[in-house]
């Protein structure tokens, strides 16, 4: 996905210094860790979800159901890619 450890480390940093998200060593490997949501990060990612649904829901809104079932094929298509 192109992302590196140095650039992975950057994103992490700032999620982690307002508490959303905590390092914890990785079960097997010592040079690793596992990044862990916190209650505030649950918190923050479960609002986020919410307004991604609505969001969704209201671009949605003026399809019709064949547009919508073509929408979800197109989607999980993408995803199984990744």
């Amino acid at each position: 996905m192109g992302i590196t450890t140095g650039t992975l480390t950057v994103m992490v940093d700032p999620l982690e210094k307002n508490g959303l998200v905590s390092r914890q060593p990785h079960p097997t490997d010592r040079r690793s860790y596992v990044i862990v949501l916190t209650d505030l990060g649950r918190e923050h990612f479960q609002e986020h979800h919410k307004m991604h649904y609505l969001l969704t829901e209201e671009l949605t809104s003026s399809f019709n159901d064949a547009e919508i079932d073509s929408l979800k094929n197109y989607l999980e298509r993408l995803v199984q890619q990744f």
